[in-house]
């Protein structure tokens, strides 16, 4: 919901309390589409290089289990990175970069 969208990012980057940044990214990343995806980018792309680590901690959280879901995500990246708004399409591909730096513990079975 648009709505949502302020209060969202407002707790993402909230300047008192990281821990509050780190559960509401991993909130928004496990919802693993591209409305969670595009909320965390676009905090990532205006966020300090504390918020930064515990959003990039989230990611790994999230993403490190298994591959399927993280190459879920970097595709959903990539069409990000060509948003209209243009903190999305940045933060989009800073986190393409934090979510191809993670080789998950899980990949498929080789047939």
């Amino acid at each position: 919901m648009q709505e949502a969208r302020g209060p969202l990012l407002e707790l993402v980057l909230d300047p008192g309390d990281t821990f509050v940044t780190r559960v509401t990214a991993e909130a928004l990343l496990r919802r693993k589409d591209r409305a969670g995806l595009a909320m965390v980018a676009s905090a990532l792309a205006v966020a300090d290089p504390n918020h930064e680590d515990w959003i990039h901690t989230a990611v790994v959280d999230v993403f490190g289990i298994f591959s399927h879901e993280r190459d879920n995500a970097i595709g959903l990246c990539k069409e990000l990175a060509q948003d209209a708004d243009d903190r999305v399409a940045r933060g989009a591909r800073q986190l393409h970069e934090l979510l191809a730096e993670i080789d998950p513990v899980l990949h498929p079975a080789q047939q």
